[in-house]
């Protein structure tokens, strides 16, 4: 076991441009139960100062090979078992690096249902058809003869040779190197095309790109791969993946024809009837599969960027907020939130209606700005939302309150779940989904953690993709952005306090019943009081929770407590106390730290913590920054061609980004418009939330498309 773990270590390293101590090192720590995030932060020593990226790829290739590993030694035990392993074909199965390599190898041996050739051998047919297989200039029709038995039901010289054919066709599909060959074929000269069912025109309009549609699969794009594949699934269009049939059948000929006799005629038709019968439709399985797997993580990695800069967008930061989610029919429904986040007042106002309504509504939000002192008020960008912002600034409000447009992609899915109902038991939909829209101005992070990843809008074809994957790459994400930015422990949710390294629901609680019953915690000391937080949790969590205002000015810090002492010993050294040194940048300019390397501490901890005694616990984020919308430009009618506006980016696909410019209705700037130059990868050129000037290309009303360009 010890070897093979050395091996995977090696090929690990090989694969991915790392060193063999790097990979063994975070294997190591991976094994011990280290999370990601505290391997990246504070065991930089040990993996060579690997960031959550490489650590994660070492990770899950490493669980790749396991289960290569799992299931080669399953595929040995069953053809030992049957007594056919050879020393030859045990040395190609230890050697095939693929899945796919592995299973061609025991496809002659697999347990299979009745076949065509199943039924030919229990006819006695397999001696007949092993004589024309060789290819020695037999006359097939002379031995077929031979094996005429009205018995099993071999009645004719042609139900002999049928049989025959059956049984080499399905020697030649379970040819290892013919398979491997013809994948290869598959996924390089593979055409993939689509086409729209008869009668499904009206209904699938929204495929029209695809009803007559063919490119070369590894061309390609993975937004094109995903979309016909959900007119496939909706039941709009067929879809198939083949390459051209001659260069399919050339490479069988040349593998397994070795005449021109008519025992050669025969092989010819039962390869012709492999490939069509067999083979091709077992390879483009295969190759559907390979290029869905390979759409799903292009679509996985593009979502995972979006949500990364979603989740880390800058925070308002403690204000008094006003919210509205907007509303015409029913109302706006209005809450105020405290500094801390807390719901303070909601009421429902109009903005249509009769003049003495709307004045009451003005009326009601100037009361409610002055009672709970409102320094900015927040607006889902939702239907009414630029009504409404017209509306509020048309109050004589104090000039120093900002109004906000804050997207509520998501808010709804909140609104409605237990989280929510956990928070707000006593307050309806419409006023929670209010809440989440003040607090996500206040804080997206710890608002968003509280919302399905997938549910918050940011993604392309994510409830197409494999939703086992997309939810292990999306949780790391979100692991990693918490604990980027860390928690303060005594005002976090239960949601955000989950996502800490080491802890997860039932410590989170824990955590949280503990600060309840305490008052809060006094100190990082605390977290050893904490029913079921174990030392380990401990180690994995202490450095990502901070405790602001506490004894220690270090607990309010990335500082893991595991440190604390060589801190400690560097204001000895200086002749001061750890709170002078976290606050004066000339006393931190005097340490010298290669006086403080020991066998546990190295120079990368180290660095660490002295750029972070310059800035104590602080926030990683960019500073909030207020944006505004073209004033007059309301909704889609607004827009005429050729206009310029300022928008924020709200997604990004691999065909292009979309823009808000406020008109409800976000406009696509195709990646042939993102730039003057030539742009293969949105994501090289723009980020989320990024502010841009576009220019109105074209508008369409009836689908509510708007065209947009970034070009200058």
């Amino acid at each position: 076991m010890k070897n093979l773990e050395q091996l995977f270590d090696q090929k690990i390293a090989a694969e991915l441009g790392l060193s063999v101590h790097q990979v063994e090192g975070t294997l190591k720590l991976l094994d011990s139960g280290a999370t990601v995030p505290f391997i990246a932060r504070y065991r930089k020593e040990a993996t060579g100062s690997l960031d959550e990226v490489k650590i994660i790829e070492i990770r899950d290739r490493a669980l790749q090979l396991k289960e290569l590993e799992k299931r080669r030694a399953a595929i040995l035990a069953s053809i030992e078992e049957q007594g056919k392993l050879t020393p030859e074909l045990s040395a190609k199965v230890k050697q095939a690096e693929t899945m796919a390599k592995l299973e061609d190898l025991y496809l002659p041996y697999k347990p299979k249902r009745r076949t065509r050739a199943t039924v030919a051998r229990e006819k006695g047919l397999e001696p007949l058809a092993d004589l024309i297989f060789q290819q020695k200039g037999i006359d097939p029709a002379e031995e077929a003869k031979k094996f005429i038995n009205a018995e099993s039901g071999v009645e004719t010289v042609e139900d002999a040779l049928s049989g025959a054919r059956d049984i080499i066709a399905e020697w030649i599909n379970e040819y290892a190197e013919t398979r491997e060959r013809l994948r290869d074929l598959y996924q390089r000269k593979g055409i993939i095309s689509s086409k729209i069912l008869k009668g499904k025109e009206e209904e699938g309009a929204k495929f029209k790109d695809y009803f007559d549609w063919s490119q070369p699969v590894d061309k390609a794009p993975s937004h094109r791969i995903l979309a016909a594949r959900r007119g496939e699934k909706e039941n709009i269009l067929t879809v198939h993946i083949a390459p051209p049939e001659d260069l399919a059948l050339s490479i069988l000929r040349k593998q397994f024809l070795k005449g021109k006799g008519a025992d050669a005629e025969q092989v010819e038709l039962a390869l012709v009837d492999s490939y069509k019968r067999l083979l091709s439709v077992s390879l483009e399985t295969e190759t559907r599969l390979f290029y869905k797997k390979k759409a799903d993580q292009e679509a996985i990695d593009i979502f995972k960027d979006n949500l990364q800069q979603l989740l880390m967008a800058p925070p308002l930061g403690q204000k008094n907020i006003l919210a509205i989610d907007p509303g015409f029919r029913t109302g706006c429904k209005v809450v105020c939130l405290d500094k801390h986040g807390q719901l303070v007042a909601n009421e429902t106002v109009y903005l249509i209606g009769s003049k003495e309504k709307t004045e009451k509504t003005g009326e009601l939000i100037q009361a409610l700005c002055e009672k709970y002192k409102i320094e900015y008020i927040a607006i889902g960008n939702g239907t009414a939302s630029r009504e409404t912002e017209a509306f509020v600034k048309g109050l004589n409000l104090d000039k120093a309150i900002r109004v906000v447009m804050v997207s509520e992609s998501g808010a709804s899915v909140y609104s409605a779940s237990e989280v929510a109902r956990d928070e707000f038991p006593n307050e309806d939909v419409t006023v929670r989904g209010a809440i989440s829209i003040g607090r996500r101005l206040m804080d997206p992070l710890a608002e968003l953690v509280k919302i399905e990843p997938k549910s918050i809008g940011v993604g392309q074809y994510q409830h197409d993709v494999d939703q086992k994957l997309l939810k292990n790459s999306l949780d790391d994400v979100v692991i990693q952005c918490v604990n980027q930015v860390g928690v303060e422990v005594n005002t976090a949710s239960k949601q955000l306090l989950t996502y800490v390294s080491g802890l997860g629901p039932s410590r989170a609680q824990a955590m949280i019943d503990y600060r309840t019953e305490h008052n809060g915690f006094k100190s990082r000391k605390d977290f050893l009081k904490v029913a079921g937080l174990g030392a380990k949790a401990i180690e994995q969590a202490a450095g990502f929770l901070r405790i602001v205002g506490g004894k220690n000015p270090l607990d309010a810090s990335a500082v893991h407590p595991e440190s604390y002492p060589v801190v400690e010993q560097m204001a000895a050294d200086l002749a001061c106390s750890i709170e002078e040194l976290t606050r004066q940048e000339a006393l931190q300019q005097k340490i010298d730290l290669k006086k403080y390397v020991t066998e546990n501490i190295g120079m990368p901890t180290l660095v660490d913590i002295q750029t972070e005694l310059s800035k104590p616990g602080r926030d990683p984020r960019e500073p909030f920054e207020l944006f505004q919308y073209q004033e007059g430009i309301h909704t889609i009618d607004d827009l005429k061609p050729g206009m310029k506006l300022p928008g924020v980016i709200t997604n990004i696909t691999a065909f292009g980004v979309f823009v808000d410019i406020g008109v409800h209705q976000d406009g696509l700037v195709h990646v042939s418009q993102l730039s003057d130059k030539y742009v293969k990868d949105p994501r090289d050129v723009v980020r989320l939330h990024q502010k841009v000037t576009v220019t109105v290309l074209e508008i369409d009303k009836k689908r509510g498309r708007i065209a947009l360009s970034c070009k200058k």
